[in-house]
């Protein structure tokens, strides 16, 4: 996999672009208004492993929560003020202290009310999201490509970025997102060969947690493996703290970030020893405060337990009622399935103790 190369763009404490990870962005589900709660959804975000946290600005009053937000919220995390259609709220939310700006140009009101706002961004030295949904995609463009098609998502994208660039602002980010998976996915290949500015993905109005997470394992899972890709984030319906875990899991899964425990485990068949749906589950549940990147292996049997296991930091191989234990590669003895868990996590701690 080649990475994209795109433009380093500086988020508050957080570059993006470049050769700089992937980063975790969610959304609050909070009434920014409510400072108190949306403080701490911001904090429960970051603490889950969000690394950006955007917030919904409907309205000034909204905007000026931001000032409050932004002086409770711990630097190193980056605040992001969605706005659309006026551009007075967006200007509030610069001035109030927004990290970066979400915009779709297109609905801000042309480009006498886009300039002020670019202007404002550019004194302050923030970055300006071009944030476009297939749902608002401008009638113009609707209608010359006969619906919402890629090559029109695209193209309503490019047109806000040089209304942008018009205003000498290149301070950009730029996302396309539909919850159609092939056409989303489409549409950042035509755009990441048309652009070299960062690009935030995801699949908007993804479903529930279920559904959703599946969708977005999908489509930001052929973005990443095709290098397309600097922020994300898992668009789920309710709590947003399962959209940080899920993000971490694909970009886990596409092999381009680590984050504290991941436990391998068997899907267990006939052949199966131990109780590996428990042991893993309980590993997990043990490990979820735990920061050191390790791989930890549950395997119920001896056809690809001991390989796994011993390609893990820390593993184990299943037999009857028993599990080989390894570690660092090496088998270190045989212990029956009720001190297993105990003896994973005797070794899991030894080696975070020694990061």
């Amino acid at each position: 996999m080649t990475k994209n190369k795109t433009k380093v763009i500086r988020i508050g404490a957080v570059s993006i672009g470049g050769g700089n990870p992937v980063a975790i962005q969610s959304m609050t589900k909070t009434d920014t208004r409510d400072v108190e709660a949306t403080v701490a959804q911001i904090m429960a975000l970051a603490a889950c492993g969000c690394e950006i946290a955007r917030v919904a600005v409907p309205d000034m009053a909204a905007a000026e929560a931001i000032r409050e937000i932004r002086r409770r919220v711990p630097a190193e995390i980056p605040i992001v003020a969605d706005v659309h259609f006026d551009y007075r709220i967006a200007l509030a939310a610069i001035e109030n202290g927004a990290d970066k700006l979400r915009i779709n140009p297109g609905n801000i009101g042309g480009p006498d009310r886009l300039r002020p706002v670019a202007e404002a961004a550019k004194r302050r030295g923030i970055p300006i999201r071009v944030g476009v949904n297939s749902g608002s995609l401008e009638r113009d463009i609707y209608e010359k490509h006969g619906g919402v098609t890629p090559e029109g998502l695209a193209e309503s994208a490019l047109r806000g970025v040089g209304m942008l660039e018009d205003f000498d602002f290149g301070d950009i980010v730029v996302s396309i997102k539909s919850s159609d998976v092939p056409l989303c996915v489409k549409a950042y290949e035509l755009l990441a060969r048309r652009t070299a500015y960062p690009l935030h993905i995801g699949i908007t109005e993804a479903g529930t947690e279920f559904s959703g997470a599946i969708k977005s394992a999908v489509g930001l899972g052929s973005l990443l493996l095709r290098g397309i890709g600097d922020t994300l984030r898992v668009s789920l319906t309710g709590d947003p703290l399962p959209e940080v875990r899920c993000a971490k899991e694909i970009l886990r899964a596409a092999g381009l970030r680590r984050f504290g425990v991941e436990v391998v485990s068997c899907p267990t068949c006939g052949r199966t020893g131990i109780n590996v749906e428990k042991i893993a589950a309980e590993i997990e549940k043990r490990c979820a405060g735990i920061e050191k990147s390790l791989k930890v292996a549950v395997m119920g049997c001896v056809v690809n337990g001991p390989g796994e296991a011993k390609d893990a930091d820390v593993g184990v191989a299943g037999g009857d009622g028993a599990g080989a234990l390894f570690s660092g590669g090496k088998i270190l003895r045989t212990l029956p399935e009720e001190e297993i868990a105990d003896a994973l996590m005797k070794e899991i701690m030894t080696m975070e103790n020694q990061r």
